[in-house]
């Protein structure tokens, strides 16, 4: 696949210093069937009476690799599934921190598309089973991911934080709290809950999956009594001085584009070591398409290659 690369990093701030990696013909056949299953989905009966359901769904869709095993955590500091493929790095972890705007989402429902991150990576993957809004409001979902990320710090020599959509976000704001990781990827990262990027807006009419009124509403039930620019929910306003290696991959077509690129534009010109990717055509979190495109699956390559790269083999 032909792509043109520039890497953001402590000297470039550039905010056109990103890799772009272009539409392949195969996704660009593979796109219209893909999107038509996301419209059928989130237009039916499930979507519409049971959203986090059909949202578990839509998740459990990505296919497990065979190469991993799953079990429940029984450590009551990092609840929900662990990732173990057959081939692993020794003493070395990954959490990660599922999406869903806050309200949504499961452990079980992501296995899937984390095993084909810890298959890849070759890391035994933490998938944290956080609190959910509106039942549980801001800081909670952030407290016990801080939480979780001291007690694999605690246990491993390294760990490294993977995370989507909010749950990028949130791997964001843990990352302000906790020191020592060695590396973070996140997915389209929701960094921003007042909503104020300019692709909220202009990216809406291509954007198959998220709309704004559907994250305001996610964002005051997450929020609580916390203001909407408040760092804790919206890490984008207040970068802190200490940051792992950071990888952001990012969809040319959804709707938080901006939330992805203004973050990484603010980290790398606070001085920390950004690479931030534009993956053309591609909607938000594409990784989890790994069956249907191939930008999936070299996301998720990439993903491998930027861990092995801070974390070592």
């Amino acid at each position: 696949m032909t792509m043109t690369r520039s890497r953001m990093t402590r000297d470039n701030a550039d905010p056109k210093a990103v890799e772009v990696f272009p539409l392949t013909s195969s996704d660009r056949n593979a796109l219209p069937a893909l999107h038509a299953t996301f419209r059928h989905l989130w237009s039916g009966t499930l979507a519409k009476t049971a959203p986090r359901v059909a949202y578990d769904a839509f998740f459990a869709m990505t296919p497990p690799s065979p190469d991993v095993t799953f079990h429940p955590s029984t450590d009551a500091a990092i609840p929900g599934w662990i990732c173990v493929p057959d081939k692993r790095v020794d003493d070395q972890a990954l959490l990660y921190l599922h999406g869903g705007a806050y309200m949504m989402g499961t452990a079980p429902a992501y296995r899937g598309l984390v095993s084909q991150i810890a298959s890849r990576a070759r890391r035994t993957t933490f998938i944290l089973e956080y609190p959910l809004a509106p039942e549980t409001a801001l800081p909670g979902a952030l407290d016990l991911a801080s939480g979780a990320l001291e007690r694999l710090l605690g246990i491993h020599g390294k760990v490294g934080v993977v995370g989507d959509s909010a749950g990028g976000g949130l791997t964001l704001a843990t990352l302000a709290r906790v020191a020592k990781v060695s590396a973070a990827v996140v997915f389209s990262p929701w960094t921003d809950l007042t909503l104020s990027g300019p692709s909220v807006r202009e990216r809406a009419s291509s954007d198959v999956l998220l709309d704004e009124t559907s994250l305001r509403e996610a964002a005051r039930g997450y929020l609580g009594s916390a203001p909407s620019d408040d760092p804790r929910a919206s890490p984008l306003f207040d970068i802190p001085d200490a940051l792992p290696p950071l990888l952001v991959q990012v969809g040319s077509e959804e709707i938080l584009y901006d939330d992805a690129s203004r973050y990484a534009q603010k980290a790398c010109a606070a001085g920390h070591a950004v690479t931030l990717q534009e993956w053309m055509g591609m909607d938000h979190v594409f990784q989890q398409s790994v069956e249907r495109l191939e930008a999936a699956r070299e996301a998720l390559d990439q993903t491998a290659a930027f861990l092995d790269e801070h974390m070592g083999r």
